[in-house]
């Protein structure tokens, strides 16, 4: 027990900004314990419903959004959209496999890379509005789904790459299992369910088909996952599970 909650404190310092320590120690324990990024996740989705719940008594709708934009990457830090960016560099570049590594790896931000977290946050924003414009109170669960949706969508990917290189992302990659996937996607799916009711559990389904086809082009264009891609499918798998919500909540008006 003193292992699995070392563990998912570890979690906590490892994918947000939330300041509970980490330490190599802790990483080795997390690694072991990956099932546990969808709970971090649900944690996470929590504190966002919490603020979402209380701007929603004095905001409107395209400032609740804002808020929100700023609250997640507060809480979750800049590594994820970064790692976005250097996905969108590698896969926008032209030439054989070790040009497009040398694009992800570059620290430099290409065009590719900024095209893609423009589109990215611009589309965060619109389904954060369109749920917020449509039904305030759902925001807040919507919230809880998406952010666990994400933190299980890097598991996905995890569990079915294969890794590039060595780093954090190849003993994310290395460390997950099969069991871990299926134990991640129960969890998660039940968290989805108790927000959201069945379409949270297809807004779970649709964010980890995104994820697979993170790890399609993540395949055709480099060979494997590293640690860049796995941080890219979170910020895919959140906004993949936002526009399924904010499509089919606009739809039922």
């Amino acid at each position: 027990m003193r292992d699995f909650l070392f563990a998912l404190r570890s979690g906590f310092g490892f994918l947000t900004t939330i300041p509970v320590g980490i330490s190599m120690e802790g990483i080795e324990k997390l690694m072991k314990h990956i099932y546990l990024f969808p709970v971090v996740g649900a944690v996470l989705g929590l504190l966002l419903a919490g603020i979402a719940y209380a701007s929603s008594f004095v905001l409107p709708p395209i400032l609740i959004s804002v808020i929100l934009v700023i609250s997640i990457y507060y809480l979750t830090g800049f590594n994820h959209i970064d790692g976005l960016a250097d996905f969108g560099d590698g896969v926008a570049a032209h030439g054989a496999r070790e040009k497009k590594m040398a694009a992800m790896r570059d620290t430099h931000v290409g065009t590719g890379g900024l095209i893609v977290c423009m589109i990215a946050i611009l589309g965060l924003f619109a389904s954060l509005f369109s749920i917020a414009e449509t039904n305030k109170m759902l925001l807040p669960f919507a919230l809880i789904a998406a952010e666990t949706c994400a933190k299980q969508s890097m598991v996905t990917i995890a569990a079915f790459g294969k890794r590039l290189h060595e780093g954090f992302g190849a003993m994310t990659v290395e460390n997950t299992k099969k069991s871990d996937f299926i134990i991640g996607m129960y969890f998660s799916g039940a968290v989805c369910f108790l927000s959201l009711g069945t379409y949270g559990i297809v807004a779970l389904f649709v964010s980890q088909f995104a994820a697979l086809l993170v790890l399609n082009s993540a395949n055709r264009h480099f060979g494997g996952v590293s640690g860049d891609i796995v941080g890219a499918t979170n910020e895919v798998g959140r906004l993949a599970a936002l526009m399924f919500i904010g499509g089919y909540t606009w739809m039922q008006l």
